[in-house]
């Protein structure tokens, strides 16, 4: 918000309440739209290595999103990696997954892993981004919420950035742009990105609801998701506890079902507390908020990853996992990875080098995400869907092998193991049974 009192051109405040010249951020080396998972990480990157850098977020901290709120392994290092405390009281630590299909039930543990640690956590995005800003602020980054964002073009390049906030306007001139508006990227359509239709994509909703079960140490999922009639939908449900009274509970579809454009998602929230298992206590009279949902654009959809001086990053690019929905942990990690790359083009004077933030994200996810866009094609017939996952709750070998591969936590000596699931994935599509 503004420091009141003062004209425009003078000091704003900051998130967290530092006052400072606007005028001394005009120049700005690099701007981060967008104060998410993404964003807040490009810009505590940024600011460590030594850049000048100021986030803008639409909404005030803290803000509520839709969302899991789980954080796998991988989310989990990134945030060591930029000195998270994890000791706070708004976050509950996860031991593993939980998951069901009809009568069938297996647990499993975080495999081990030479990086990435044997745990995961909860947390409400709103007080985790919250939180990751300030880790940002901290390095030097100016972040300035309740600010929004408009790029000035020329010939396809940001000549200026328009931003706006409590009614007063003023316009930047960053060296580089940094989009992590979300999934809508309101931002990032005014520059020409687009989604690739032909690449999935998913509908999910979240609510939260009291249990006595919220200090639960794992987290759960539905492999069987069905609709109020008891037809299976292809995609998933979950159930995170946060530890504090409350669990998030969640659906979501995936566009290659074959009975798409009949879901809707609030049904299946209805039918998903039904049908939860007992042990959660929930039902309508122990909710604690609405649905909210959205659209999740998934395997790096969205495009170009980036321009003449900007990239994209996060669920503004479809950085989304489309095993399992998951965001926050490639949000982080293309959030690093462009600032890497970002700092490096800068030193060099050479804004051409942006090129290699793409080069590195094909590199580090392509196989990956063409397992998983194979996999969700599979997915969409609801009867390979229940054979795959009779057959493999049936083993705990062949489901914690299964877990490893939808978190992405395959260890380097896995390296041949995406190529094998590709090919079996793709023999099954061809041979597997129909709708």
């Amino acid at each position: 918000m503004s420091c009141r009192g003062q004209g425009r051109g003078a000091s704003r405040r900051t998130v967290f309440g530092w006052c400072l010249a606007s005028a001394s951020m005009t120049n700005v080396d690099v701007l981060v739209v967008g104060g998410g998972p993404g964003g807040s990480a490009a810009a505590y990157w940024l600011a460590r290595a030594g850049r000048s850098v100021l986030l803008v977020e639409k909404k005030e901290y803290p803000r509520e999103k839709t969302c899991g709120d789980g954080l796998t392994p991988r989310s989990v290092y990134q945030l060591l990696e930029m000195g998270f405390d994890f000791d706070v009281p708004e976050l509950h630590r996860v031991r593993g997954l939980r998951a069901y299909s009809s009568e069938l039930m297996v647990e499993l543990d975080w495999p081990d892993h030479p990086i990435y640690p044997k745990w995961g956590a909860v947390i409400r995005r709103a007080d985790l981004d919250l939180q990751v800003a300030g880790l940002a602020e901290k390095q030097g980054a100016i972040v300035r919420a309740h600010t929004t964002a408009s790029p000035i073009l020329d010939n396809g390049r940001i000549s200026g950035v328009e931003l706006v906030s409590d009614g007063e306007t003023e316009i930047v001139h960053p060296k580089v742009v940094v989009v992590a508006d979300g999934s809508l990227s309101r931002f990032g359509r005014a520059l020409g990105t687009v989604r690739d239709r032909e690449l999935p994509y998913a509908l999910a909703a979240r609510a939260y609801f009291s249990s006595p079960m919220s200090t639960d140490g794992y987290m759960e999922s539905q492999l069987d998701l069905r609709d109020e009639a008891g037809v299976s939908i292809a995609g998933y449900g979950w159930v995170f506890p946060l530890g504090d009274g409350a669990i998030n509970v969640g659906v979501g579809a995936m566009s290659t079902f074959h009975r798409w454009k009949e879901i809707n998602t609030n049904d299946l929230m209805t039918a998903m507390v039904r049908s939860a298992p007992e042990h959660w206590a929930m039902s309508e009279d122990t909710r604690l908020s609405q649905n909210r949902g959205g659209k999740l654009p998934m395997s790096l959809s969205v495009g170009p990853k980036f321009g003449p001086n900007w990239v994209l990053i996060g669920d503004a690019a479809g950085a989304v996992n489309p095993f399992n929905g998951e965001g926050i942990d490639y949000a982080y990690e293309t959030g690093r990875m462009a600032a890497t790359h970002i700092d490096a083009a800068l030193k060099a004077d050479d804004l051409s080098l942006l090129g290699r933030y793409r080069d590195e994200l094909d590199a580090t996810y392509d196989l990956y995400f063409r397992v998983s866009r194979a996999f969700v094609r599979l997915i969409g017939r609801p009867g390979a869907m229940r054979l795959l996952t009779t057959t493999g709750l049936r083993s705990k070998t062949l489901m914690e092998w299964t877990l490893r591969v939808m978190a992405n936590l395959m260890r380097p000596e896995d390296k041949g193991i995406g190529e094998r699931t590709y090919d079996m994935i793709e023999r099954i599509v061809r041979i597997g049974p129909n709708p």
